[in-house]
C-alpha cells in the first residue's frame, strides 16, 4: 500500500487581501496538517483573490503575491506535508495563473494555466499568458513551466481550473508522463445545476487518464460572483470524497496510490495510449521534491479507508436530497453567501436595507438577506441570530396614495417574520411636491404623462433610500428580478437603483418557485399573505404585472429561447407555440413579437443596472454575461 493523505481546503479569499488571504492560508494548512494530511490543495489564485481581473496589470499587487506565497513556506516549514497553492506570477513581461508546490520552507516549482478561458463570465486571457506543452525556465529560482513532481509517495501534476474541462489539457500529457495524482486549484463560479456536471467531469478526467484527480474550488464571493467551494477526490474514476459546499472548511481522506498504478497495469487501452502519446509528445520536466520529514514515514500512521457500511460492493444507504429541495437550498446559499460577502468584503457598510413593496420580490431578498444571517452564525443560538438580525437588517416600506392595506399587512408581517425593524414613512407629499416641481419645467405643449406619474413614484422611493444609506452607511440592495429587467418593467433611477441587484439574474417564475418553497417549508405569515395578491407595482390604480406584459412562463421562455439559444423572433413563436398549446397561436405571435422589441428597446436600462449576483449561464449584465449593443435596430429580423 501506498497510503497518502489528502486535504481540500475551502480559503474564502479576497481580492487584494494578500496578507490576510495568506493568513488563513496558514491556518487551513495547520489544521490539514493536525489531522494527518500528507497533501494540501488550496484554490485558484488563493493568495491575490479571485477574479482579479485587470489588477494584474499593477505589478507590485503581482510581487505582493509571490512575497506572501513565501511568507507561507516559511510559517509552514515544519509541517510534515506539501501543499498546493494558487497565485498570480510575473515572469517578464508576462504574468501567468499558477499553481505552486511548498514544501519545508520551499517553493519547489510553478505550474502554469493553459486553458485560459475568454467565455461567459472569464476575462483571463485578456490579462494573463499561457503556460504551454514543453515549457521549461526558472522564476525566482524556482523551476517554472510543463512540470510534474517526484514525491517519496508517489508522482504528482499540477493544473489549474479550466486545464480540466478540456479533453486534450495538461492532464493527459502529465499522466501519459508519469503522474499519479493530479490537483486541479479552481475557481469556478457557482451556476445552478452545474455541481452535477464538475462532478461527471472530474469523474471522466480521472477514468480517461487513469490518476487520481483532487479538485478545490474557491468559496466565498467577489462583486458579482459567488463560488460555491466544495470539491472532490476521484480515483480512476471512482468517487471518493465530496467536500462540503458554500462553506470555509477543511477537510481530508486517505487512498491507497497503489490502486491507481495497479488501474493502469490493467487497462490496456490506456497503455497503448500511453506508448503512442510518449513517442511524439512534448516532455513534462521532472522535479525532485525532498524534505528533512519523508511522507512515507508518515504514512506508516495512516489507517486504511474503510468503505461506507463496511463494503466492497453494497451502495450507500444515503438517499439523495429531493431535486426540488436541492435546487431552493443551494440557490438560496448561492445569493446568501452573495450578499453576505458583499456586505462585509466591503468595508463601507454597517447595516442592511431593504425597501419592501409588500410584494414578491422584496421579500425574496429580505429573506436571502436574513438567511446570510442565519448562516453566518450558524454556531450561535437562535436568540443570538435573532438579535444580529436586528442589529444588521433594516426594512422601510415607502407607500403613496396607489399602495393597498394588503400590501402594507404583508410587508408589517415579513418585517416581523424575519426579525427586522421596520419604518413606514409615506411618500405622498414628496410625490406631489416633485410633480409640480416638474410641471414648471414643461414647456407649452407638454404634460406629466401617465407613465412619467408612475415613474416618479418610484424615483422618490429610490432618493429616500440613498440618502438612509449615506445616513447609515447602509447596503441598499436592489430587488428587481430578471424577467422585468429584460423588458424594461423597471425605473431607470427608481426600482432600478441599488448598491447590489440581489435576484437581478434571478426569472420571475423561479422568484414564485423559491416563495412558494420557502412557504411549505416556514408556513411564515408574511409569505402567506404577499402570495395571496397577484404581482403589482402599485403605481397606479388596479395595476398587475401579467395583465400589463404577459404571463410570467411565457416572458420567462421568450428570455431563454431569445437570449439564451439565440432564436429569431419567428423561431420563438414556433416554439412558444409548442410550449403553451393553451393559448391562442396568435396571442403568442404577440407575445413573441412583443417581448422581442421591449428587450431590445430596454438594453439601456439593463447596463446600468447596479452590479448583480450571477447564478446562471445567461445572466443579464453587459460586463460579464450578454454582451449587447444599445445601439441597434431590429432589421436584421424584420420581415416586413
Amino acid at each position: 500500500m501506498r497510503l497518502v493523505r489528502v486535504a481540500l481546503a475551502n480559503v474564502n479569499a479576497t481580492v487584494g487581501a494578500t496578507r490576510s488571504n495568506v493568513d488563513r492560508v496558514v491556518a487551513a494548512a495547520r489544521a490539514a496538517a493536525a489531522d494527518g494530511a500528507t497533501l494540501v490543495a488550496f484554490p485558484e489564485q488563493v493568495v491575490g483573490g479571485y477574479p482579479p481581473e485587470d489588477l494584474v496589470q499593477w505589478r507590485a499587487f503581482v510581487e505582493a503575491q509571490r512575497a506572501e506565497l513565501h511568507r507561507f513556506a516559511h510559517e509552514t516549514a515544519p509541517l510534515p506535508c506539501a501543499s498546493v497553492v494558487g497565485l498570480a506570477l510575473a515572469r517578464g513581461a508576462h504574468v501567468y495563473n499558477v499553481a505552486a508546490l511548498v514544501h519545508a520552507g520551499r517553493v519547489w516549482g510553478y505550474v502554469p494555466k493553459e486553458k485560459l478561458p475568454l467565455y461567459n463570465v472569464f476575462y483571463e486571457a485578456r490579462t494573463m499568458a499561457r503556460g504551454a506543452p514543453g515549457l521549461h525556465d526558472t522564476v525566482d529560482g524556482a523551476p517554472f513551466g510543463d512540470l510534474i513532481f517526484e514525491l517519496d509517495f508517489g508522482v504528482l501534476a499540477l493544473e489549474v481550473c479550466e486545464d480540466a474541462w478540456s479533453p486534450d489539457g495538461p492532464m493527459r500529457r502529465r499522466s501519459y508522463a508519469g503522474a499519479e495524482l493530479v490537483v486541479n486549484v479552481s475557481a469556478s463560479p457557482f451556476r445552478l445545476g452545474f455541481a452535477e456536471t464538475r462532478r461527471e467531469m472530474i469523474a471522466t478526467r480521472a477514468s480517461d487518464c487513469q490518476v487520481t484527480l483532487v479538485y478545490v474550488n474557491a468559496v466565498g464571493a467577489d462583486d458579482g460572483l459567488v463560488f460555491d467551494g466544495g470539491g472532490y477526490v476521484s480515483q480512476n474514476g471512482r468517487l471518493l470524497h465530496e467536500q462540503a459546499r458554500f462553506r470555509e472548511d477543511t477537510s481530508a481522506v486517505t487512498l491507497d496510490l497503489d490502486r491507481t498504478a495497479r488501474l493502469r497495469t490493467e487497462n490496456t487501452t490506456w497503455r497503448e495510449d500511453q506508448e503512442a502519446f510518449a513517442a511524439v509528445a512534448a516532455r513534462s520536466a521532472r522535479v525532485r521534491v525532498e524534505g528533512p520529514t519523508a511522507f512515507t514515514s508518515a504514512s506508516g500512521a495512516l489507517a486504511y479507508p474503510v468503505p461506507r457500511g463496511k463494503s466492497f460492493f453494497l451502495p450507500t444507504d444515503t438517499a439523495p436530497p429531493h431535486p426540488r429541495d436541492a435546487f431552493c437550498e443551494e440557490l438560496l446559499d448561492a445569493l446568501a453567501l452573495g450578499v453576505g460577502d458583499y456586505f462585509e468584503k466591503n468595508a463601507c457598510f454597517k447595516t442592511i436595507g431593504v425597501a419592501l413593496s409588500g410584494g414578491r420580490d422584496s421579500l425574496l431578498v429580505l429573506a436571502i438577506a436574513r438567511r446570510w444571517i442565519e448562516r453566518r452564525w450558524a454556531d450561535k443560538p437562535e436568540a443570538e441570530r435573532k438579535a444580529k438580525a436586528r442589529e444588521l437588517l433594516r426594512a422601510f416600506f415607502l407607500p403613496s396614495r396607489f399602495s393597498s392595506k394588503e400590501t402594507r399587512a404583508a410587508a408589517e408581517q415579513v418585517a416581523r417574520d424575519y426579525d427586522t425593524p421596520l419604518a413606514i414613512v409615506s411618500i405622498d407629499d414628496a410625490l406631489s411636491r416633485e410633480l409640480a416641481a416638474v410641471e414648471q419645467m414643461l414647456q407649452p405643449g407638454e404634460a406629466l404623462t401617465p407613465m412619467a406619474r408612475q415613474n416618479v413614484q418610484a424615483r422618490v422611493r429610490s432618493e429616500r433610500m440613498w440618502t438612509w444609506a449615506n445616513a447609515a452607511g447602509g447596503l441598499f440592495l436592489q430587488t428587481s428580478n430578471m424577467s422585468e429587467k429584460a423588458v424594461g418593467y423597471v425605473t431607470i433611477g427608481g426600482d432600478g437603483e441599488g448598491a447590489l441587484s440581489v435576484i437581478a439574474n434571478v426569472p420571475k417564475t423561479v422568484v414564485n418557485y423559491l416563495l412558494d418553497w420557502l412557504y411549505e417549508a416556514t408556513r411564515a405569515e408574511g409569505i402567506r399573505l404577499t402570495l395571496l395578491k397577484p404581482a403589482s407595482a402599485e403605481l397606479a390604480d388596479d395595476q398587475e404585472d401579467e395583465r400589463e406584459l404577459m404571463p410570467f412562463p411565457v416572458l420567462d421562455a421568450c428570455f431563454a429561447l431569445f437570449a439564451g439559444e439565440k432564436m429569431a423572433p419567428d423561431e420563438v413563436a414556433r416554439a412558444l407555440r409548442a410550449v403553451f398549446p393553451e393559448h391562442p397561436p396568435e396571442r403568442i405571435d404577440d407575445w413573441a413579437a412583443r417581448f422581442v422589441r421591449l428587450f431590445t428597446a430596454s438594453i439601456y436600462k439593463w447596463v446600468q443596472a447596479p452590479l448583480g449576483l450571477h447564478v446562471g449561464n445567461l445572466d443579464l449584465e453587459r460586463e460579464r454575461a450578454l454582451q449587447l449593443p444599445v445601439v441597434q435596430r431590429s432589421e436584421w429580423h424584420d420581415k416586413r
